[in-house]
């Protein structure tokens, strides 16, 4: 994919050191984008930095959780400070977090998925408007099928409302930052082959509310398997760049049909 428009600008993208956000890191540094890499600290995303720094391209690393306001805030002062602009944030970090039945959900875990994510996309926004008002730029939050086509992800309550909160938010924030020339849009991806059941807790008690859903050819008719991180990485470099450049408040869907079953 050749986007020459996005060569020498600059990206911060949370949740950079696996997954989607890797991938995404990986695709915009090869456009010739400068990319801020957020995420908790581990050898994974100092991995990710010395991959692109060894294909030629510009990164650095930020340890951040981004329900933190004043460490969202350090890493976009950085980012700033660093390369003097900030032209693209992909508002990528999340978890699932705890699965269970909402009758025996504890308030703390419903607190901690939506903060993480949602309240850390807020933060992330927040911190670019500053940073983008006087040029434009364009927001890209990653959100999900579930909570906005899809609701048999049982026990996934609190993730799925966090995700359809994220839909909203991006069609409220295009408006208000539409007179800036700043573009917000939500990517809803299906199963992609990532590593988030890392922070996937789902608990015994998920068993009394489950319904058996099952297809006869599989859940992923396109392609009958789970999407790539890569395949989600064009998506994001696509609404970085000025090829979708009339494309605000939008949800696009990424999931192989998966979600029209």
């Amino acid at each position: 994919m050749g986007l020459p428009d996005l060569k020498d600008k600059v990206a911060l993208i949370t949740g950079a050191g696996s997954g989607i956000g890797q991938a995404a890191a990986e695709m915009l540094a090869q456009q010739g984008m400068k990319v801020c890499l957020v995420d908790m600290k581990d050898d994974r995303l100092e991995q990710t930095r010395q991959d692109i720094v060894a294909a030629g391209g510009q990164a650095i690393t930020v340890d951040v959780d981004v329900s933190d306001p004043d460490r969202v805030a350090q890493a976009f002062e950085q980012t700033v400070k660093t390369w003097g602009r900030l032209d693209v944030v992909f508002a990528n970090a999340g978890i699932n977090g705890v699965l269970t039945p909402i009758e025996d959900m504890k308030p703390e875990d419903w607190d901690r998925t939506l903060s993480v994510n949602l309240k850390g996309t807020f933060l992330c926004v927040k911190q670019a408007i500053p940073h983008m008002k006087e040029n434009g730029g364009s927001i890209v939050i990653t959100s999900s099928i579930n909570g906005s086509r899809a609701f048999s992800g049982f026990g996934m309550t609190a993730y799925s409302t966090s995700k359809a909160g994220q839909v909203a938010f991006a069609k409220m924030a295009a408006l208000e930052l539409a007179r800036y020339k700043i573009r917000v849009n939500a990517i809803c991806p299906g199963s992609i082959k990532t590593n988030i059941g890392e922070n996937t807790q789902p608990t015994p008690e998920l068993e009394k509310i489950k319904i058996p859903v099952k297809y006869p050819q599989g859940s992923q008719p396109l392609e009958h398997a789970p999407g790539q991180p890569e395949q989600v990485a064009n998506l994001v470099a696509f609404l970085a760049s000025e090829a979708s450049s009339h494309i605000t408040g939008t949800e696009l869907f990424i999931d192989g049909a998966e979600s029209l079953l």
